[in-house]
């Protein structure tokens, strides 16, 4: 009742505060408190109507508080102390209203922060730019109180679903009305608080020890990490399909190694548009902390979005503009990245954006690239056989298009190497994999026809490294698959030692070329190779 009563007052608060009279501009006189309220204009006025606001906002939120109080006093009160069923549902209950109460306290402060702004704002330049911001102001107002509203009505219906399930048992946790004051205090703190006071079950792992929580549960400080590593009990303990009684929310071990960068990344408000931080996320991959946690709010999209082409003219159609996020990129359009003077300044797959050029020869006709074969030439060495595979490279996907000519489906694995790569691939109709060198091909053993690689695994990379990745293509690849290795470089003096490590993979091989790599003016080669994987063990 009081909810409703404030809540009341503060609809009409807001509309005496940011009302606008309905008579002509011109009869609005500087003497006049609306002209106050304009963004700029008069702005102490502004902010003693502010004032007002958040006053019975701040009474709101007290009304809610004590309101809680006295159903806690109450249900603790009319029952004696006993373990009963219902307890597990009143922690849960309470952890879910402190969530609930920390949150719109956050909201309030958000808001005020923002009037705040709005009052230490310059002078408007012109009467309409005031207005207009004003009528903004009272959209983003409205925003926020319907906000609170909704938030004090889900406190009202957790505190009712409280009453109900307490009446006639008592619960377990001694939580009082001044120490859940300081929980809501503390902000995340208390949450946690209150989330580690919940009774649990222990969770029995498969050599039967009690885990409760992941190993780095306690290393990480923002909640959001936190909620999403720590073990979580099936309902009713029941085990599922694979004969396990809890979800383990799994991130990357190197993930500790860049606590702050994952920590930024996580920060973010539950339900709303994440930022724009898809580089934060591609630096962690690149760092080894992958996979990623998942998050609790909304991919941030491009500004305007166009229906893609059609499937049958999308393969080689440079995408619109507009289907791009361009703000952390060199090239804000495709035409910067088609234009060969500013190639370098991003990446180095120079003919990537060249659909039409260069790039929509390649593997089809002769001697377009040095030491590269044609996908003819490949696909005849197993007539029919070759139906799904990987690709992984760092382009745009036309190796895919051109096996997809040959009815042949690859998933191009790669990352936003200073260029949309993952979405110049999506769409021109392919499937981009966005994964880096780091991680484990996410299929199952032997179930590949063909892997391909071009200009990724070059000199550059560790022996050791390299070894680990060719097994995990090994691992994929089925008794009879092909290994293309396409355009292989490193130093002369070098190459013995890499095709050690493709050699002691024991493949067939059927085709193979090495040739000057001439373009830079060093002692380089490259390597290009198709080999078969045998069809029995060793």
């Amino acid at each position: 009742m009081i909810r409703d009563v404030l809540t009341q007052g503060i609809v009409k608060e807001f509309q005496r505060s940011l009302s606008i009279d309905k008579s002509p501009l011109r009869e609005i006189t500087k003497s006049s408190l609306r002209y106050g309220l304009m963004a700029g204009r008069n702005s102490h006025k502004a902010a003693i109507n502010w004032v007002y606001v958040f006053i019975a906002i701040f009474l709101t939120l007290m009304a809610g508080n004590s309101l809680y109080h006295s159903s806690i006093h109450t249900v603790q009160s009319a029952v004696s102390p006993s373990n009963t069923p219902t307890s597990h549902s009143t922690a849960i209950h309470v952890a879910h209203l402190a969530l609930k109460l920390s949150e719109l306290q956050e909201k309030v402060h958000k808001a005020s922060v923002n009037a705040e702004v709005i009052v230490n704002k310059g002078f408007a330049s012109s009467l309409p730019t005031a207005l207009a911001d004003l009528k903004l102001e009272r959209t983003r107002s409205w925003n926020v109180l319907e906000k609170i509203t909704i938030e004090l009505s889900e406190v009202a219906k957790v505190v009712e679903e409280l009453k109900q399930s307490q009446s006639g048992s008592q619960n377990p946790i001694d939580l009082h009305a001044n120490e859940f004051s300081d929980y809501v205090s503390k902000g995340d703190i208390g949450i946690a608080s209150v989330e580690n006071a919940r009774p649990t079950t222990p969770v029995q792992s498969q050599e039967g020890k009690e885990k409760n929580s992941d190993p780095f549960y306690d290393f990480f400080d923002r909640e959001e990490i936190r909620n999403y590593i720590k073990v979580r009990e099936n309902r009713g303990e029941v085990k599922n399909f694979m004969g396990v009684n809890a979800t383990y929310g799994t991130i990357g071990h190197a993930c500790v190694t860049n606590k702050a960068l994952l920590e930024k990344y996580m920060d973010y408000d539950i339900g709303e548009v994440c930022r724009d931080d898809w580089v934060i996320a591609q630096q962690l991959i690149i760092r080894g902390c992958d996979p990623l946690p998942r998050r609790r709010c909304r991919v941030r999209g491009p500004k305007s979005y166009k229906p893609p082409f059609l499937s049958n003219a999308s393969l080689w159609t440079i995408p619109a503009d507009e289907n791009i996020r361009w703000d952390n990129y060199y090239c804000k359009n495709f035409s910067c990245l088609a234009d060969y003077k500013h190639r370098k300044k991003f990446f180095k797959c120079s003919p990537c954006f060249d659909l039409q050029i260069l790039e929509k020869k390649r593997w089809v006709v002769p001697n377009t690239t040095d030491a590269e074969f044609l996908i003819k030439d490949v696909l005849a060495l197993k007539p029919g056989e070759i139906r799904i595979g990987v690709d992984y490279s760092m382009g745009t996907g036309t190796f895919a298009a051109r096996m997809k000519e040959h009815d042949v489906t690859i998933v191009s694995a790669t990352l936003n190497l200073g260029a949309p790569l993952s979405e110049t691939i999506a769409l021109r109709g392919l499937v981009p994999l966005y994964i880096s060198i780091n991680q484990r091909l996410p299929f199952f053993d032997s179930t590949l026809d063909i892997v391909h690689t071009t200009l990724f695994l070059d000199g550059w990379i560790d022996h050791q490294l390299l070894d680990f990745i060719l097994f995990d293509f090994d691992r994929v690849l089925r008794p009879g698959g092909l290994l293309w290795l396409d355009r292989f470089f490193c130093y002369q003096e070098e190459l013995a030692e890499y095709v050690f490590y493709f050699k002691r993979l024991r493949y067939k091989p059927l085709m193979w070329v090495t040739i000057p790599k001439v373009d830079k003016g060093r002692n380089e080669v490259y390597l290009s190779a198709v080999w078969e994987k045998p069809l029995t063990p060793f």
